[in-house]
């Protein structure tokens, strides 16, 4: 089998035989192509007046593919690397632990389990179908749960977001995620889409199937068990407490997220060695999804092969700070996605048919280590609690907004065109007040900026919800080649807690490869 990228076809090709194109893009006859089909699919949109797709597709020859191969001497034609499941014929004495259920802890489950190696899971949060309707509740005005919430629970934050699976990692694991994911339920086009996304209703129908497998192969899944503590003996982890019990616990997957901040100060106080690494805060910028399509698309904008426009913007300021979109989420809302008691943090999602009326993605401006006070590697974790607290306050309890008119232009405060989606209430604030002042100039320079690159970026109607304060962690809990913690021999720090991922696919990405040294450590 040969991949071919950068296949450029019309909106309205025939993908039901993709063979001619094939053989052009290697210079073959057609008959020398037995298959053709889809392997991914972009739209490039980058002139308005010729809108088409950008496509790799997945070819077996009738002849000799290595010839092919070396006669096109051509980067965009390779040879796909498949992902082989490990296996595991040693018995271990103490069985491993994971800690999180979310994409990092799923997937390192998932290998685990296929391994022969019976994981025990331990999730602090609920089971999907018990955390959808605690997020249900407080999203209709009812009381914050602190252990099911947005961020706590059954297959993590990412459960709550859009299920975006883009990343910009390049890791042959990424294929062998995506097709567990269409195993378990998932619409085959996350296989060929570039940007493939799931959508919030269906991925809890993922989690739950997965759990079922990595259970039928002699994992456990343990929900309502929080990791309290460690126990650790000359340098090596001896036991985990959970929820108050100690359970004895050889290896220890780490997989607790980014929200976890009380684990990140019980493994500081533990030893465990932790550092600072760069983060973002910002807000979520909301623009009605049409203007975005007509922007984006032009004339194309309504075309049956076309679904919602999505954009990815970043700039670098006069300032030196770095401003960018992130996790966009095309006819989707903005959500309340805080976890603890006093504090308001927002994030973004959409549901399968991205149908909704708004667009809005995250607006973020990084924050580098050398932006905090002190040298505590929890510093970042406490500005973010403390943007939380102030946006909390200055909304009376309600998720502060604003518009890019008021923000930006300092006009009155007056909801226009595009109506604030967050639930279940807010209220205006003066985010000059939420966050520190390179944080505000830096967020209307951006947006000033992306309105050269999407015209109406800059909409004073375009509504802001804030703080988006969840985006990555602010520390790294500091691991060695082997996977281990370099200072606790036994803890496999993984995924986005730990400080080595950026969204579901990475960490997914993460739970393997931290499996995998593992059961390479065996």
């Amino acid at each position: 089998m040969l991949i071919i990228n950068n296949v450029l076809l019309k909106l309205d090709a025939d993908f039901s035989d993709l063979k001619p194109y094939a053989a052009r893009a290697l210079k073959i006859e057609a008959s020398a192509v037995r298959s053709a089909r889809l392997y991914r699919k972009s739209v490039d949109a980058r002139k308005k007046n010729e809108v088409h797709f950008c496509c790799s597709l997945l070819a077996e020859l009738n002849i000799n593919e290595n010839s092919v191969l070396k006669k096109a001497k051509n980067a965009q034609i390779y040879s796909p690397r498949e992902y082989v499941w490990r296996s595991c014929g040693k018995n271990t004495e103490n069985r491993p632990v994971i800690a999180g259920f979310g994409p990092a802890g799923m997937f390192a489950a998932l290998t685990l389990a296929r391994a022969g190696l019976r994981p025990l899971v331990i999730e602090r949060g609920r089971d999907a179908d018990t955390r959808a309707l605690d997020v249900a509740r407080f999203f209709a005005g009812g009381e914050l749960d602190g252990e099911s919430n947005v961020q706590f629970g059954e297959g993590g934050a990412g459960t709550f977001s859009d299920g975006k699976l883009n990343t910009g990692i390049k890791d042959y694991r990424c294929r062998a995620v995506l097709e567990e994911l269409v195993r378990h339920g998932a619409p085959k086009e996350i296989l060929t889409d570039a940007k493939p996304h799931i959508g919030t209703d269906i991925l809890t129908g993922i989690v739950k199937s997965m759990r079922r497998e990595i259970i039928s192969s002699g994992g456990e899944v343990r929900f309502g068990a929080r990791l309290d503590d460690i126990i650790i003996k000359n340098g090596a982890l001896q036991s985990a407490v959970i929820s108050g019990e100690e359970l004895l616990c050889g290896r220890l997957v780490l997989a607790t997220g980014h929200s976890a901040r009380d684990t990140f100060s019980m493994l500081k106080k533990r030893g465990a060695s932790l550092i600072r690494k760069s983060f973002s805060m910002g807000v979520r910028i909301e623009h009605l999804q049409n203007d975005i399509n007509k922007a984006l698309y032009g004339g194309f904008a309504g075309h049956p092969a076309l679904g919602p426009a999505d954009y990815k913007l970043a700039a670098h300021l006069e300032n030196g700070r770095g401003v960018y979109t992130f996790c966009m989420c095309p006819g989707g809302e903005v959500i309340n996605a805080s976890s603890e008691a006093g504090g308001t943090a927002v994030n973004g999602m959409s549901r399968s048919r991205r149908d909704g009326a708004n667009a809005n993605s995250a607006l973020l401006v990084g924050i580098e280590p050398d932006d905090l006070p002190g040298d505590d590697a929890l510093e970042g974790c406490r500005l973010q609690e403390k943007t939380e607290r102030s946006a909390f306050a200055a909304a009376k309890g309600a998720v502060p907004v604003s518009t890019v008119g008021s923000f930006v232009f300092g006009r009155p405060f007056c909801i226009g065109r595009v109506k604030p989606t967050v639930k279940p209430a807010y209220a205006f604030a003066d985010f000059g007040t939420l966050f520190p002042c390179f944080v505000v100039q830096s967020l209307k320079e951006g947006i000033l900026l992306f309105d050269k690159k999407i015209s109406g970026f800059a909409d004073p109607d375009a509504v802001l919800t804030a703080p988006e304060t969840r985006s990555s962690s602010p520390v790294r809990i500091v691991r060695g080649a082997d996977g281990q913690s370099v200072t606790v021999r036994g803890l496999y720090p993984c995924g986005e807690g730990a400080g080595y991922a950026g969204g579901i696919m990475s960490a997914a990405v993460d739970g393997m490869k931290t499996a995998e040294a593992l059961i390479n450590g065996l």
